[in-house]
């Protein structure tokens, strides 16, 4: 899909037509290409007189294969995080390219924060978006507040499964309930796969940032107005990276503490096993002496041997069971 968009009256207006006729008429600010058809790229690739990378080319983790100039353009990639609402969030690459006052990006998956810039860009003055380096610029801070909310969701949940790690749950009688350790290491497991996907995505934003403003050529690639708007950006996107690095060592400690827990319940279950044993053995002892059945053993004619029997099973039952309960073993 192939979306242009030309600045009028302090916002992005959508072109309807988006013929290589229409492109080259028109002042383009930018070009959005989503899952773009061989067509769409070579149209695009014809009016700016570049070469897009493919997706295997934009997925490739080198930094010169991230970050480059080519055709007098900027050629920016950087990871972003998808479906941060849902069960299994992804990172997508996306590539941002700079050529003059326009702005061409190439993605293969819709993000909320595209979704949420487009729609404040209709709005008249409501974000900034008179050039390219403007809507990347808009796009990279739509990007980190999904982020954001992302990290606040995720402080949240890890609050949650923290009170039930160390807080005994109780039901609504107010009766103590067993733990669903196995629920918790699932919730643990995907807060952890959700912070290591932001935190790879915060370092290819802050990579990106650094590479359009910093080097020898920093004049060139990034005027002074968007030399401070992306040091504040830059300097969010660290505050964000070091929130990740807190609730990251925070889920850390809490899979431990799981799994002490999980330790534990299976220590109780072998130690209530191992006093089972011994409490048994003693009446196991008292039935075996009795079942040899000799012909000189006295009991054998006693009028209450067989009683007498059960009572001495039951006694060297309940004495070691009573004993282990005070020394507190149960």
């Amino acid at each position: 899909m192939l979306r242009a968009y030309r600045y009028a009256q302090g916002r992005l207006v959508l072109m309807d037509s988006t013929s290589s006729a229409e492109l080259a008429a028109a002042p383009v600010v930018w070009i959005d290409l989503l899952r773009p058809t061989a067509d769409e790229d070579r149209r695009v690739e014809s009016l700016l007189a570049i070469s897009l990378p493919t997706r295997e080319e934009m997925q490739e983790i080198e930094v010169s294969s991230r970050l480059y100039n080519e055709f007098e353009a900027q050629f920016m990639t950087l990871a972003a995080v998808t479906q941060i609402d849902a069960d299994d969030p992804t990172l997508t690459p996306i590539t941002f390219v700079l050529k003059g006052q326009t702005l061409i990006t190439v993605r293969y998956e819709e993000t909320r924060a595209f979704t949420n810039f487009l729609a404040r860009s209709q709005k008249q003055g409501a974000v900034q978006c008179a050039s390219g380096e403007q809507i990347m610029a808009s796009l990279i801070e739509a990007l980190s507040d999904r982020m954001a909310d992302a990290l606040e969701k995720t402080a949240a949940d890890i609050d949650a499964i923290s009170r039930e790690v160390f807080r005994k749950p109780r039901d609504a009688g107010g009766g103590k309930r067993s733990r669903d350790l196995e629920g918790l290491l699932e919730r643990i497991g995907r807060s952890g796969d959700l912070l290591t996907k932001v935190s790879e995505s915060l370092v290819s934003v802050n990579r990106v940032l650094t590479y359009h403003t910093g080097g020898e050529e920093a004049d060139k690639k990034a005027s002074k107005e968007a030399r401070a708007r992306i040091k504040i950006l830059s300097r969010d996107i660290v505050a964000l990276t070091d929130q990740t690095a807190f609730l990251s060592d925070k889920v850390s400690f809490l899979l431990d503490a799981t799994l002490g827990l999980i330790n534990l319940q299976q220590s109780q279950i072998i130690k209530i096993v191992s006093v089972a044993a011994v409490v048994f053995l003693p009446p196991t002892l008292v039935a075996s002496i009795y079942g040899m059945n000799f012909e000189n053993m006295p009991e054998l004619k006693w009028l209450l041997g067989y009683p007498t029997a059960l009572f001495l099973m039951i006694i060297s039952a309940v004495l070691p069971y009573l004993y282990f309960k005070r020394r507190g073993w149960l």
